[in-house]
């Protein structure tokens, strides 16, 4: 599996604290920027990520902001992305197997770094699990148009 992640200035402290996770598990990882705590604007990034996904350059992906607000907006205008954003564990595995969320989204300046990454832990190891759900993600697919 490989894991795309980008954030904003108010994420990317948390990101790159996600990254030394990912590299300690062994999952590899394309980081899509920023690359400093200088203010950018999370929907360019958001973008990225959730362009890269569709086209397949990586399986699932992680955003961060300040609340995980607007980058999981910027990310949702995105055809075929159906991002989540999630401060607890049972959210995010519910993201996963119920409604096949295909980017995690998190708050930097809201979640601490434990808590990240076990919300993280959790979401990569939730599969889909179809059946009834099925359907309904059709349903959202139809609204996308």
């Amino acid at each position: 599996m490989k894991i795309g992640i980008g954030s904003d200035h108010g994420g990317f402290e948390l990101k790159e604290y996600i990254k030394e996770f990912l590299d300690k598990e062994g999952i590899s990882y394309i980081d899509y920027g920023t690359n400093s705590l200088e203010s950018v604007d999370y929907p360019d990034y958001g973008r990225k990520v959730a362009e890269a996904v569709v086209a397949k350059e990586v399986d699932r992906a992680i955003v961060i902001c300040g609340t995980g607000i607007g980058i999981s907006i910027s990310c949702n205008k995105v055809k075929g992305i159906r991002c989540a954003l999630c401060g607890d564990t049972y959210s995010a595995r519910m993201s996963r197997e119920h409604n096949n969320a295909n980017i995690l989204a998190l708050g930097g300046r809201v979640i601490g770094r434990d808590l990240a990454i076990e919300i993280v832990s959790a979401w990569l190891e939730s599969e889909f699990a179809g059946g009834r759900h099925e359907k309904r993600i059709e349903k959202i697919s139809e609204i996308e148009g």
